[in-house]
Formats: C-alpha cells, structure tokens, sequence
C-alpha cells in the first residue's frame, strides 16, 4: 500500500459519506409524502489489496468504503399484516355503511315512521266502528289506508335505489381496479428495467406499494414478491398481477332489482365479479369494499341470511301481503250501511310485488263494511275487529315490529363489527408507519454524523497531501 493509495481511501469516504448525506436529505425531504418509505445508505470497507510484490504485505489497510446500495427499511410482515386488515376493514365497512343506510330509510321511530301511520290507521278504523254512519269517518279510514300504502311502496323503492347505487358503485369500483392493477403491472417492468441497469428504483416501489395497498381495499389482495423484485398481487389465490401483466375483472349476474329479487318461478340472480379473460370463473373476492357490497346485493338466503336489501323488500312484501290478507278476512264478512257485502278492502294483484301493488280495492268510501251481517245499519263490530289486527300477535304490527328490530339488531352488529376491524387497522398502520416512516430527529443525527465523517476524510485528504508534498517538494534539499 503506497503513500498515493491513501488519496484513493479518503476520497471513498468522501464519496460514500456524501452519497449517505444525499439519502438523508431525500428521507427529510419527503418526511410527509404519503407511503414514502425512509432509505437508508449500505457501506461495506474495501479490503486491503493483495497484489504480491516486493514490499507488499498481509496486514495493510483497508482501501477505503464504498456504498453498495440504497435500502428501503420497509417490513413487509408489516405491509402484509396491514393489507389483510385493510381488506377485512374494507369488507365490513361496506356492509356496515350498508346497513346504516338502509336502518335509516326506516324513520323508525318517528312520527313519519310507518309503525305510527299503522296505528292511526287502525285508530282509523276504531273511530269508523263507533260512527259508521258518518261519511267523514270513512274518509279518514281511506286516507290513512292509502297513506299507509304509499309508505310501503316507499320502503320497497327506497331499498330498490340502494341496490341500484350499490350495484353501479361495484362497477366502478372493479374497474378502478383494473386500473390499479394495469399501473402494478407497469411498475413492474420499470422496476425490473432500472434494477437490471444497476439503479435504484425505491420512489417507484413506494407508489407501486400504494396501488397494492388500494387493491387490497378494493378487493382484498395480497401481495408475493419474487426474487427479481416484482410484486404478484392475488385476489382469491389467483393473480390479478403477474409480473408486466395484469388479468381484468368484470362484474356479471342481475343487472335489476327485479332479478335480484326473483319471484316464485324464478330465484334471485347473484351480482358476481369474474376474470375477463374466464367468464365463467368467479374472482372469488374474500375481502375489501367490492366483496362487502358483492354480500350486500345478494339475492335472498334461507332464514334472512341473504342480502340485506333483498331481504328488506321481502319482508316489505310479507308486511303488504299481511295487511291485505288479515283486512281482507274480516272485511269481506261485513256488510255496508246499504247491506251489501263487503268484499276485498285491500287488493295485491298486478305484475309488480306487492309492496308496490297493495291499494285500496273498495271503489269509493260508501263501500267500506263494518257491520256484521244481520247486525244492523249502524253496526261496528266488524270493524272492532279489524282494529284490533294492531294487537295481532301474528299482525302486520308484529310483522313490522320484528323487522325493525332485526334490521336494528342486525345494523348494530355490523357497526359494531366495523369499528373493530377499523381499530385493528388502525393499528397495524400506526406499527407500519412507525417502521417506515422518516423520523426527523434520527435524520438529523445521522446528517452530523455524514457531516463529521466527511470532515474527517477530508483532513486525511490534506494529511496526506501535506506528506506528498513534503515527499516530492523537500526531499533531498537538505544541505542546500
């Protein structure tokens, strides 16, 4: 190792300490940037060299230090453990939200709730019992029936523009992700483009990171790194992305409410994602927003267990079939002020569900029939009867009764189930971040300690010089 040799080692140190300075100022300077992850400048001592020569020996010097590369401190145990509970989040915030606003549509309770216009209606009916030869009375009962219909059809179409909403929401949210997959992809061959040149491509693997991270949301993807340093992001155990490729999704099934629903001839459809390129072949979506609102457009399942807006507008038809019948049973056995029988007050019939079907069926209010036959004119037992329907224990006030309370039941559980997966998010990110995120106060240490270090080169690189300068420019001028 000759004098000269120590110019190549303090210039190293210069070299590597202002490239690790150089990475400090990038992790400060995007100390706010969404998923950046910190760097971290690699140094490894060059060793002695081990040329044999005359005057050369085993125990010199190392050479110097070089860096020999840029590292993301990034965990991905971390990033893993972050996207499943993103995924899982997702899921149930959906449904969640889904719930919330289909409780919501309810008004119950309230004055404008339908569990208040069954008891004036059947208030309705007491007050026509006990006045039957007033025309008034028989107004009010038509009013009220009929106000009582509308809030059902209310209900029905409110649930039905829930369902159209979610389903477009579902559309646009698989090609997002197709989207977000395509641009994967695309990172992936300009990672593995710049990593064979020899560069460091770690600003794109952030953003590469955040697209995974919104798939994971989306769909509930996962993500296998290879060796070369591509990312494989799979949905269902199949790959969304595969290296420079990327396979589309596509939503298929009942594009209506009326096929979601079905009829007594034919079952509800399923909303379903599938592979573009295998339409036959379900994506099997496990996580994220699109499977929770793929859960919330299901058609209806054994024992309530389907979609919850399929299931609100059968219990929607239940409750106008309900009413209908149990009305019906007791009207068509009375007779009006006039004798005539009374027949059918309520009427289900037509090509739409009865909840949007149910109307008054008597053609004017002179027909409606509280008077049990051979009772008199003035008879209003009958109607008696039907009030009392409010009390039925197999009544539409029992009916609607057990609806809000299962829907209420089922809400909260949702909300509930929600804000815990939201907190083991939480969590997780906060541990993420802790490990990948820039602490300013640690850069700044580190930025003294590439400062003093390379202050420290440099006065090597003047030592040196000086005993070059004393070798070359005074030696062998002694005596003169």
């Amino acid at each position: 190792m000759s004098t000269f040799s120590g110019l190549g080692t303090a210039l190293s140190s210069l070299i590597a300490q202002r490239q690790a300075l150089d990475v400090a100022g990038q992790n400060v300077a995007n100390a706010n940037t969404v998923g950046y992850t910190r760097q971290r400048a690699s140094m490894s001592a060059l060793p002695a060299a081990q040329v044999p020569s005359m005057f050369s020996v085993n125990h010199g010097a190392g050479e110097g230090v070089r860096v020999t590369g840029i590292e993301r401190l990034g965990d991905v145990f971390l990033d893993m453990r972050l996207r499943t509970q993103t995924g899982g989040a997702s899921y149930l915030a959906a449904r969640a939200d889904a719930y919330a606003t289909l409780e919501k549509s309810l008004g119950e309770p309230g004055e404008t709730g339908l569990a208040s216009q069954l008891a004036t209606m059947w208030g309705a009916w007491a007050d026509l019992s006990n006045t039957p030869d007033k025309d008034s009375a028989r107004a009010v009962v038509m009013q009220e029936s009929t106000a009582v219909a509308d809030r059902i059809a209310t209900l029905y179409t409110a649930a039905r523009t829930q369902w159209t909403q979610a389903l477009s929401t579902t559309t646009a949210l698989v090609d997002k992700v197709n989207t977000t997959a395509a641009g994967v992809a695309d990172l992936n061959a300009r990672i593995l483009e710049i990593t064979n040149s020899g560069g460091t491509a770690n600003e794109l693997a952030d953003q590469r990171d955040l697209l995974v991270m919104d798939l994971a949301s989306l769909v509930g993807a996962s993500a296998v790194t290879r060796e070369n340093g591509q990312v494989d992001v799979l949905v269902g155990g199949n790959a969304l992305v595969s290296g420079k490729r990327a396979h589309a999704l596509e939503v298929q099934g009942a594009r209506s409410f009326a096929q979601a629903t079905g009829d007594t001839a034919t079952p509800g459809q399923p909303v379903t994602v599938v592979w573009a390129e295998r339409p036959t072949q379900s994506a099997g979506l496990d996580g994220g927003r699109v499977a929770g609102l793929l859960s919330v457009l299901a058609p209806a399942g054994p024992g309530g267990t389907g979609g919850p807006l399929v299931e609100a507008a059968a219990r929607y038809d239940a409750l106008a079939q309900t009413i209908a019948t149990k009305v019906n049973a007791f009207h068509s056995t009375a007779v009006t002020t006039t004798g005539a029988a009374g027949g059918d007050f309520w009427a289900v019939d037509g090509p739409e569900p009865p909840a949007l079907a149910l109307r008054i069926a008597v053609a004017d209010r002179s027909a409606i029939a509280v008077a049990a036959a051979g009772a008199g004119a003035l008879d209003g037992s009958v109607g008696d009867q039907i009030a009392a329907l409010k009390t039925d224990e197999t009544g539409p006030d029992a009916h609607w009764s057990a609806t809000v309370v299962d829907l209420g039941v089922r809400a909260a559980s949702a909300s509930a189930r929600s804000k815990v997966a939201e907190s083991a998010r939480v969590t997780a990110q906060q541990q993420q971040l802790a490990a990948t995120s820039v602490d300013t106060d640690e850069e700044t240490v580190n930025m003294l300690a590439f400062q003093r270090a390379y202050e420290g080169a440099a006065r090597v690189l003047t030592a040196v010089d000086e005993m070059l300068d004393t070798l070359i420019n005074r030696t062998g001028l002694v005596g003169r």
